[in-house]
């Protein structure tokens, strides 16, 4: 039986598709249990749904951006109680700290769209674009305590091309992190089964 994962996400979810079209294809040894969202109107809920993944909302007590230690307590129950093994951050945008990391040490990984530790933060292909950098990319890390800090699992780049756009670059390093986050999942499925 393979992994069996959690998913914490506060937009569209496409990451989270990219893994659910590699368990359909049999590229990835994984089940996801359970979806979280911090934004009761994401769709990421409504893509578990239609795939009858079990979801819920994330009560962050009011707070825009912070991510309540009450709240973060009540989701590592959750993710718990649904016997996840592993969490992976789909775009979620809070940062996570204990007691969160606690229940799940080097159990959490997340994907940046930069080549870290170059540009974490907030839309690092705007700012890779800003710096004029030659590439960007994107990472699959372990997440700790810090902004896009944690140890790197895999990454990999794409050149910025003359006349590139914000929304060129980001639809470039979305398909690249669609094939990534996958591979890494497997990866480190694999290190702990070995």
């Amino acid at each position: 039986m393979g992994m069996v994962l959690g998913v914490l996400g506060s937009g569209s979810g496409s990451n989270m598709q990219a893994i659910l079209d590699a368990i359909e294809a049999g590229t990835l040894d994984a089940r996801i249990a359970l979806v979280l969202s911090d934004k009761p109107d994401a769709f990421i809920l409504e893509r578990a749904k239609r795939h009858g993944i079990e979801t819920g909302v994330i009560d962050c007590r009011g707070f825009q951006t912070k991510f309540p230690e009450e709240a973060q307590a009540e989701t590592a129950a959750r993710l718990r109680d649904a016997g996840v093994e592993l969490v992976c951050l789909a775009g979620f945008l809070r940062l996570v700290k204990s007691p969160l990391l606690d229940v799940f040490p080097q159990r959490i990984l997340n994907i940046h769209p930069s080549l870290l530790p170059a540009f974490p933060g907030l839309e690092s292909w705007k700012q890779a674009l800003d710096a004029g950098a030659s590439e960007a990319g994107c990472t699959v890390h372990f997440v700790d305590e810090g902004m896009d800090t944690g140890p790197i699992i895999l990454q990999e780049a794409v050149p910025i091309l003359p006349g590139d756009s914000a929304a060129t670059l980001h639809a470039r390093i979305q398909v690249l992190e669609h094939r990534l986050y996958p591979a890494a999942i497997s990866q480190v499925s694999r290190g702990w089964k070995a």
